[in-house]
């Protein structure tokens, strides 16, 4: 009892001494918190799927049919110019097609509950009856652009929501933060989807699932000289090299 209450004096004074001897020391800290993050997020990713990379790679009689569902709004939908809807050319579908090259002996199911102009809360209202039920052994939730109708902290519980009935049965998870709308600035740290995106990273690292960071993605592609709208089909939906972008970040999931 006295080498723990010894232990605590001796940590606490030693915080007090880096503080005074100026940032160096604290910004120190701060720099390895980060670094073990990245290092977290990173493991997340590559060790998450182990298993399902194992069954996607055994071959008849031994394998089994692997099912990926996609649920969300109108991007994973496959709305281009609304109301035309190109599913072979959205996310979910390249993916598809991305995957079946790279495990050709794997049976691979990929369903799509998206819907047009739908936001999370009324997706999570239909999340067991809709996904569930599929027996999914992947989903996928993208609804960030629509969200911006109910607010951060509404759509963060909605998230959430559906990510724990998932967890309950067994279904493992990707969250997507959103494709740009080029009727804001993706470059503004305060925008509407901006924060959105920082709510769903935030609800990545809680649950310790993996995060397809389309946003940040496409913030670099800007801050490399790209224009945002080479990449959408209207101001709010991308279009086919748009799509890719998204599809290119899950697959890195499955090499």
């Amino acid at each position: 009892m006295l080498f723990s209450l010894s232990m605590q004096i001796f940590v606490r004074a030693l915080f007090v001494v880096t503080l005074v001897a100026g940032g160096a020391g604290v910004c120190c800290q701060a720099d390895d918190v980060a670094t073990a993050s990245a290092e977290k997020v990173q493991s997340t990713k590559a060790n998450y799927f182990g298993d399902l990379k194992q069954k996607l790679t055994q071959t008849w009689p031994n394998n089994r049919l692997v099912r990926f569902v996609f649920h969300g709004h109108s991007v994973p939908a496959g709305y281009f110019r609304t109301p035309i809807v190109r599913r072979f050319d959205s996310y979910p579908v390249l993916f598809h097609q991305g995957l079946c090259e790279r495990y050709p002996t794997a049976v691979i199911d990929v369903c799509n509950t998206a819907i047009g102009g739908e936001n999370s809360v009324s997706g999570a209202k239909r999340f067991a009856d809709d996904v569930l039920t599929l027996k999914p052994d992947v989903v996928f939730i993208d609804y960030c652009l629509n969200d911006r109708r109910v607010g951060v902290d509404t759509a963060q519980d909605c998230w959430r929501t559906m990510v724990e009935q998932a967890v309950a049965k067994g279904v493992m998870v990707v969250l997507l933060t959103p494709t740009p709308d080029s009727k804001e600035d993706i470059s503004d740290p305060d925008s509407p989807l901006a924060k959105h995106a920082e709510s769903i990273r935030q609800l990545a690292r809680e649950f310790e699932l993996p995060l397809v960071d389309s946003y940040s993605q496409f913030q670099r592609l800007v801050g490399e000289g790209e224009d945002v709208t080479d990449y959408l089909s209207q101001s709010n939906h991308p279009n086919r090299d748009g799509h890719q972008v998204v599809a290119d970040q899950i697959l890195s999931l499955f090499e």
